[in-house]
């Protein structure tokens, strides 16, 4: 069941459901809007040869209230928002469709596991063949809770638990990274 307005009021009022800073108009009828941080990460090219799924990947930070994403290319960001789910609810990111309308393709996997908590990382992609500017603290992206039928017998509590800020992969830290087996 996908939640409405008021049931995600209700839960942020009781405490269940916790978004900060949360944004005057950002509770939309089916939806939560967050807005965009100012930290970036992107892939240290110089540094690598070739990207893993065994080894930690190189990236460089940037920070500033805007960027520039040069066509076809990729970088990670973050919301400014701390999401807090428990651990019967998850969300879905979903891109802004005005956003997308532009050209600009907006990821975190797609999922918001049930127990997360901290800043959303987001993929972002310029599939246009300009560039796209962006500036911290505009919408971005959209999160859609949708309550699960009973609570997670084993809720998140991984890897990405309790980020900061914009965090790259550590696909190298999974326990089967060094699993060859299929």
């Amino acid at each position: 069941m996908i939640l409405s307005d008021s049931t995600i009021k209700s839960m942020m009022q009781d405490g269940t459901l916790a978004i900060d800073p949360l944004g005057k108009n950002s509770i939309q009828p089916a939806s939560v809007d967050c807005t965009l941080g100012r930290e970036y990460l992107v892939i240290d090219e110089n540094n690598m040869d070739v990207l893993t799924l065994k080894t930690e990947l190189k990236y460089r930070r940037l920070e500033n209230d805007w960027i520039t994403l040069p066509p076809h290319s990729f970088i990670l960001a973050t919301t400014r928002e701390y999401v807090k789910l428990p651990d019967d609810l998850t969300a879905f990111v979903e891109g802004r469709s005005s956003i997308g309308r532009m050209g600009l393709f907006i990821q975190n996997a797609g999922w918001v596991d049930p127990g997360f908590e901290g800043r959303i990382t987001l993929e972002l992609y310029n599939a246009n063949s300009l560039p796209i500017r962006l500036e911290s603290g505009r919408r971005i992206c959209q999160l859609v809770f949708c309550k699960m039928d009973q609570i997670a017998d084993k809720p998140y509590r991984g890897k990405y638990q309790g980020q900061e800020s914009t965090t790259g992969s550590r696909i190298f830290a999974d326990e089967d990274a060094g699993d060859n087996s299929e």
